[in-house]
């Protein structure tokens, strides 16, 4: 068996970390921040893994990461996957054209004139749910008040 792997935290450090635990992050960082703390008091690894129902190894990783990378080590990369085809920029020029121009696109419609006018190959399903969370599709706001409920 290995050297005990410990932790020591500046009295800063440790009233950080424990704010983080009420602060509005992923709750993976709260987690990895409980990790550390709690190394830092004393709870050997296998305890601490125990406790959060971790891997002996998940646990030792985060407490390398905060030596290496001190706080930051807390959070997530940005991820590896498919990077976005389209920019902020095409999806305005969508807007703009639908708001000068008198006739209705079909999703269909919309993702020919972006691959014939700015020379993004979006998929007519994609493009669909991209202007579904920006709120661009549908009769009104999205938004169901007691007004316009019909009883």
């Amino acid at each position: 068996m290995g050297a005990r792997l410990r932790v020591f935290l500046t009295r800063e450090q440790d009233q950080t970390l424990l704010t983080l635990k009420k602060a509005d992050v992923p709750q993976k960082v709260k987690d990895r921040a409980e990790v550390i703390r709690l190394n830092a008091h004393g709870w050997y690894v296998e305890k601490i893994a125990a406790h959060v129902n971790w891997t002996s190894q998940t646990v030792r990783e985060v407490l390398h990461r905060w030596e290496k990378q001190g706080l930051n080590g807390l959070w997530e990369l940005p991820g590896r996957g498919g990077k976005a085809k389209w920019k902020q920029e095409d999806i305005v020029f969508l807007e703009e054209t639908l708001k000068k121009e008198p006739r209705t696109y079909n999703s269909v419609q919309l993702a020919q004139k972006l691959e014939s006018e700015r020379s993004i190959k979006l998929s007519p399903d994609r493009l669909r749910r991209v202007l579904k969370k920006r709120g661009l599709i549908g009769n009104g706001l999205g938004k169901a008040t007691k007004e316009n409920k019909t009883p």
